[in-house]
């Protein structure tokens, strides 16, 4: 199997390289055919997603049989800012890579977000709950969500969220940091949502495309917490001695909205290729473990 990454620096694709290079994940082994991949991982040096004509010349001369979209633009306050190159990387990219997956009959995974939900509820959304963001990366995101639908007959639509792994920047580096930092951080205590670690996220992306299962999947860690449940058990799991006070969102004040609960139930999953997630406690647990030994190492 030919496996094309894009956007293969960040966290996610990071991980789905590690997984297929060392034949397993923190969760499990994959399979012999995900072990034998010929991976090929571009970043935006080498593939500019949101130009067409550069996306059907590259898919078409590698022929790559599946085609992992990792790239995009999540920082929620530089959507606000910067709508027009959101939508550009967020939905036109997809479409773009859509496209042209299409044309040489390749699978696409496209990977999306809880952004996409509205926010208000109480009860773990499923796939086929419907989709209405309240911020410019949600809806850029939904967009892309769409387009892939649109054009292509192959395809994994992937939601996630609150996502880490041990390349790039994320909450739990955040977290770590400031605990160093400070005597004491304010984190909202009224979102709730599904912290979820990269590395099972890419594990079951890789069993997915092995599969003709098509749709829409929701991927995140089991259980739900909030921010300020989530930042205490890091500076706790990390050592530190930084208070970690509750405050609202009114409080902390965002330029984009947030969902206040965006919690996914992973029903897909369960239903097709089996959900082993992780609870979100156990995968934090074993990451930080990971991250003081690799720094005892060095």
């Amino acid at each position: 199997m030919k496996i094309l990454i894009t956007g293969s620096k960040g966290q996610l694709g990071n991980e789905l390289q590690d997984i297929i290079k060392n034949g397993k994940a923190e969760i499990g082994e994959v399979s012999e055919i995900i072990k034998k991949s010929e991976v090929i991982a571009l970043d935006l040096d080498e593939l500019d997603i949101t130009n067409l004509q550069q996306a059907k010349m590259k898919i078409n001369c590698l022929k790559p049989d599946v085609v992992i979209n990792c790239a995009a633009v999540t920082n929620a306050e530089y959507c606000e800012i910067n709508e027009e190159f959101a939508l550009r990387v967020n939905s036109i990219g997809p479409r773009n890579l859509a496209i042209a997956s299409e044309e040489i009959g390749a699978k696409l995974v496209q990977v999306s977000t809880d952004y996409v939900f509205s926010g208000v509820g109480n009860k773990p959304l499923m796939e086929y709950d419907f989709a209405a963001p309240c911020n410019i990366y949600g809806k850029t995101k939904l967009l892309g969500e769409n387009y892939v639908r649109e054009f292509s007959s192959k395809y994994f639509i992937v939601r996630t969220a609150w996502l880490y792994g041990h390349v790039g920047h994320n909450f739990v580096y955040t977290m770590r940091r400031l605990g160093r930092e400070k005597d004491f951080i304010s984190v909202v205590n009224d979102q709730r949502g599904n912290p979820t670690c990269a590395n099972d996220l890419a594990y079951h992306i890789l069993k997915l495309i092995e599969t003709e299962e098509y749709g829409i999947y929701h991927c995140t860690g089991k259980g739900e917490c909030t921010w300020y449940d989530f930042a205490k058990m890091i500076i706790e799991l990390s050592g530190e001695k930084c208070e970690v006070k509750p405050c609202t969102s009114e409080e902390y004040k965002t330029l984009a909205k947030r969902p206040e609960y965006s919690s996914l139930d992973n029903l897909m999953l369960r239903i097709t290729i089996n959900d082993e997630m992780r609870d979100w406690k156990d995968a934090i647990k074993s990451f930080i473990e990971k991250l003081d030994e690799a720094n005892k190492i060095k």
